[in-house]
């Protein structure tokens, strides 16, 4: 069991047939959200969906299957591709997270991409705060070069 970090197999090819719209949500975009996982949970390029196993549990505004994201659109700057999502907190919880799962609640829950922490990450009777990173070609959660 294990979290590595990927954007899932099973994405890739849903990008090529035309599946996954990543415009903003008010423009006809799809919408994700973001699910936070314990260590043990197994996730990575082979994962397709959201999976309810290895979640870490119910707490404050934590909820299982997470939370909607707000989608910054995309963008091409030369030969990059990209989209992000704005920071996402959780507040009043007590939390261990090891990982994420990114996924697009527009299409059967399809997972878009797996975040490892690294290490676990903890919030007691406080807020956990995902950063996304900036919403540019060198930066962005999703690039396509």
């Amino acid at each position: 069991m294990a979290i590595t970090q990927a954007l899932p197999n099973s994405f890739k090819k849903q990008l090529l047939d035309g599946d996954q719209d990543f415009s903003t949500a008010g423009a006809g975009g799809d919408k994700f959200k973001l699910a936070l996982y314990v260590s043990t949970a197994t996730l990575g390029a082979a994962t397709t969906s959201f999976t309810t196993s290895g979640q870490v549990a119910n707490s404050g505004t934590y909820t299982s299957g997470g939370k909607a994201l707000v989608n910054s659109g995309t963008s091409v700057v030369s030969t990059v591709a990209f989209t992000d999502f704005a920071d996402l907190s959780f507040t009043g919880v007590t939390i261990t997270a090891r990982g994420a799962l990114i996924y697009n609640t527009s299409f059967s829950n399809a997972a878009v991409a797996v975040l490892n922490f690294v290490t676990d990450k903890t919030a007691t009777a406080g807020t956990f705060t995902i950063q996304f990173p900036a919403f540019t070609s060198t930066a962005a959660i999703i690039r396509i070069s």
